[in-house]
């Protein structure tokens, strides 16, 4: 009878025990994004690849002081040993060519999300998405080319905010993003494709947030290179202090671009009002006057 007993008491323990161990697992809110991915550049390709030409502003928000700074930019700038290797910031870096790794990072005790991490093939970068509800940094706090971000899940979506990120650019003909510039993200997978949205809200040289969108691909790697190696050479031979730019309407390129293609400078030089359908209406009305 007594060993009857212990037995029952032995059993309602083991069944306690799982009801306690099953109720522990809490499931992962949102989808699993791990995987190496390639971007499919069918989106904005000629910008993507060999890049967007002079004086095009065309379509982008930018305010007064991007429009000069731009115009005082000279592509040769780019041969200085001191930009050969410098890292595009985290809201240009998915524009180019690139290999992107992203896996998840838990607790091995609780196995709840602590970060989504990423690597970047260009230029070697590691970026990290924290997951746990962190603040983030004061805002005189470093700033780096992946900036801080933290992440959360909107149902199956991932939706990241970064700040701190170093001054860039948001096009490859000298129009730059500050240091102030704000990056908010939306990752949705659908399958083998991650379709990645980029907002960027810049106080100093947008008037309003400039949106683009990029496409990857989930790959089976075959021993592809994710290294990027870079050493800056002199490729000019030129005074140490001599660094290529314009001065105040000199840029010899300004018409370039409107010429070509047949269109009014102004429209060449951007702002907000050219991203618009209502701007065909006011080209369509000029070209009658």
């Amino acid at each position: 009878m007594r060993t009857t007993g212990l037995l029952l008491v032995a059993m309602l323990i083991g069944v306690s025990g799982f009801a306690q161990s099953a109720g522990a697992i809490v499931p992962s809110p949102g989808i699993d994004l791990s995987g190496n991915w390639a971007p499919a550049v069918h989106e904005d390709q000629p910008e993507r690849g060999p890049g967007p030409e002079l004086v095009d502003f065309l379509g982008l928000p930018i305010t007064e002081g991007a429009r000069q700074f731009a115009l005082s930019w000279d592509a040769s700038r780019l041969t200085l040993p001191e930009h050969q290797c410098r890292v595009h910031v985290v809201s240009y870096i998915y524009r180019g060519p690139l290999n992107l790794r992203i896996w998840e990072e838990k607790d091995p005790q609780s196995q709840r999300l602590i970060a989504i991490r990423q690597y970047i093939s260009t230029y070697e970068q590691w970026r990290t998405i924290w997951m746990d509800d962190r603040p983030h940094p004061p805002e005189n706090a470093p700033h780096t080319f992946m900036g801080f971000s933290t992440g959360k899940w909107e149902g199956d979506i991932l939706t990241v905010y970064t700040t701190h990120i170093k001054q860039g650019w948001i096009r490859r003909n000298g129009l730059p993003q500050s240091d102030k510039a704000v990056l908010t993200e939306h990752y949705m997978r659908h399958g083998t494709y991650l379709t990645h949205v980029a907002a960027i809200n810049d106080p100093v040289y947008l008037t309003e947030p400039l949106i683009k969108t990029q496409t990857f691909r989930l790959q089976v790697q075959a021993g592809q290179n994710w290294l990027y190696p870079c050493d800056p050479v002199v490729e000019v031979d030129r005074a140490a202090d001599d660094v290529p730019n314009y001065l105040p309407g000199e840029n010899p390129f300004l018409h370039e671009f409107a010429d070509k293609y047949h269109i009014p400078l102004d429209a060449a030089l951007g702002g907000a009002e050219t991203m618009y359908p209502e701007y065909q209406t006011k080209l369509k009305n000029a070209a009658k006057k």
